[in-house]
């Protein structure tokens, strides 16, 4: 997320409109300040009317460590504003397990945010949907249809088709490529985003986000509008802060959000057609996601939403968090073997003891390759694909680890922070899987150990969590044992780790890595 609203703001926003609504809004802001008699959480100082805390969130720091810095500083719990938004910030896991326990019905909805209006069709998008039997339905539908276990397994066959392919375009690169060294550099965070989204659209549209299911030109257009749609989705919008400003559209990123879902949904209109046409064709199986939908939803109108909004609206969530979540977890994950080359060797002697190098990896070595498993788990604390999670509002007055905290409240629950509390991992900056294999051997990614959890915890926990572990245990595995991997310079320069904002936690420079096969030319083909 950009929070470089006050430069927005002070460029933008005439000085006589500032001055026009100053005094209604300093006088609400200070009345906000004195009402009620209860005990709130702690507030850092530096709040200005209208824009809150707004300035000390601007940078140059990224807004999760900001926010771990004021805990260092208030607590593992304390107020902000954002705009005229009241929020709290919390960053243990003792007060993470009690909004998921004690409080999680009181917490499980989501503010209603511009993005949720325009790219969710106006919040039909499940992620965006505010707490209510429209999201308990969908909800309810996506895990038991789409993402159960059944499903998953159902799904195996194109995980590994995808995989194979991946790997053996690799392997393409490298014959094409290679230069006098037996070396070829690729960037790998862009090869990982490509296969994350290819394999998403295969398992929910059911065909390629590039390559022979769509033309040339097609498959640009679409790369482009869906990295548009999946920015604009994670992107600060001044009207969430500030609503009275709203009309301005300071930055024009509602504009910019109308436009892209046209188009966007131009596409998945095309999709639902086409799928429609094969169905009365062929009465064609429930495949993909898509016809899956199309199956089971028919004539479905729930809350006022038809099934045909229900449908994109839902493959469109999947598509972009899926993709991202799992490149995130992926290119992390990469970076930290990079940089740490003997835990990158343990995993090569695992998979030397599981799987060989005469044969493929399969989905059915995973158990077997607990150290892998190890490292993911670590990754995954240090760098957990959304830091401060998606956030949430808060529907009814409840008590917070002894304050109080209002209905209509924002919360933001820093998983960053919460995962590198010295209190509960030792040395929690290094990256240390084997703590996974030992003192933490218990503790897993699903929500239920509220000191991991990188995907969410209580009603709100992330429903792709199965779908997500699968697919980096297999990719990473099958990479590692394809391929020996090297930094450029001959390993002496550690990978840059810097991080960028987004709708995931995305590494700020590519991933360039030397690659060199190791196995026989014939598991590539």
């Amino acid at each position: 997320m950009d929070f470089s609203l006050l430069d927005l703001v002070s460029s933008s926003i005439a000085g006589a409109v500032i001055l026009m609504f100053i005094v209604l809004f300093m006088s609400l802001y200070y009345f906000l300040i004195g009402a009620g008699d209860h005990h709130k959480p702690p507030e850092p100082s530096g709040a200005w009317p209208v824009l809150g805390h707004l300035r000390l969130l601007r940078g140059p720091k990224l807004l999760h460590v900001a926010l771990s810095e004021m805990a260092d500083k208030h607590g593992p719990i304390f107020g902000i504003r954002l705009g005229l938004r009241r929020a709290i910030v919390v960053s243990n896991w003792e007060l993470a397990k009690e909004l998921s326990t004690t409080h999680d019905l009181a917490v499980a909805s989501r503010p209603l945010l511009l993005a949720g209006k325009h790219l969710g069709y106006n919040y039909a998008m499940f992620a965006f949907s505010p707490y209510g039997s429209y999201w308990r339905e969908i909800r309810k539908f996506v895990s038991l249809e789409l993402l159960s276990t059944r499903r998953l397994n159902l799904l195996g066959h194109i995980r590994m088709s995808e995989t194979k392919a991946s790997i053996q375009q690799l392997y393409k690169f490298w014959m094409d490529k290679r230069d006098n060294t037996s070396g070829f550099m690729v960037d790998m965070s862009q090869w990982i985003s490509d296969f994350t989204t290819n394999l998403i659209f295969m398992i929910i549209f059911g065909k390629r986000y590039s390559g022979n299911n769509l033309n040339k030109g097609e498959a640009l257009k679409c790369q482009m509008i869906f990295k548009k749609f999946t920015y604009l989705m994670g992107v600060n919008v001044v009207g969430d802060a500030i609503p009275w400003l709203r009309w301005l559209d300071i930055g024009g990123h509602e504009k910019a959000m109308k436009q892209i879902l046209k188009e966007y949904d131009h596409i998945l209109m095309k999709f639902l057609e086409e799928h429609n046409d094969i169905r009365r064709e062929r009465n064609s199986p429930d495949g993909d996601f898509m016809n899956l939908m199309i199956s089971k939803l028919k004539d479905a109108n729930i809350d006022g939403y038809d099934a045909d909004t229900i449908n994109k609206s839902t493959c469109s969530v999947l598509n972009v968090a899926g993709a991202h979540t799992t490149a995130s977890m992926l290119t992390w994950t990469l970076c930290l073997l990079m940089n740490h080359r003997h835990v990158l060797m343990k995993v090569e002697e695992e998979l030397d003891i599981h799987v060989g190098k005469g044969r493929n990896v399969e989905e059915s070595d995973i158990p077997k390759l607990v150290y892998l498993q190890a490292v993911f788990k670590e990754s995954l604390r240090l760098y957990p694909p959304a830091p401060l999670g998606a956030p949430r509002e808060v529907q009814r007055d409840c008590v917070v680890g002894g304050y109080h905290v209002a209905a209509g409240t924002r919360l933001l629950l820093n998983i960053w922070k919460l995962q590198r509390d010295p209190k509960i991992w030792s040395e929690p900056l290094e990256f240390r899987p084997e703590r996974f294999m030992t003192t933490h051997s218990n503790i897993d990614v699903r929500g239920q150990n509220f000191e991991l959890i990188p995907f969410g915890t209580g009603r709100r926990v992330c429903p792709g969590i199965n779908f997500s572990m699968q697919m980096g245990h297999l990719v990473l595995a099958s990479l590692v044992h394809s391929f020996q991997l090297s930094n450029l310079n001959n390993n002496n320069k550690l990978v840059d780790m810097t991080e960028t904002e987004g709708f995931t936690m995305s590494k700020a420079t590519p991933l360039e890595l030397i690659i060199t096969p190791k196995l026989s030319s014939d598991l590539y083909t």
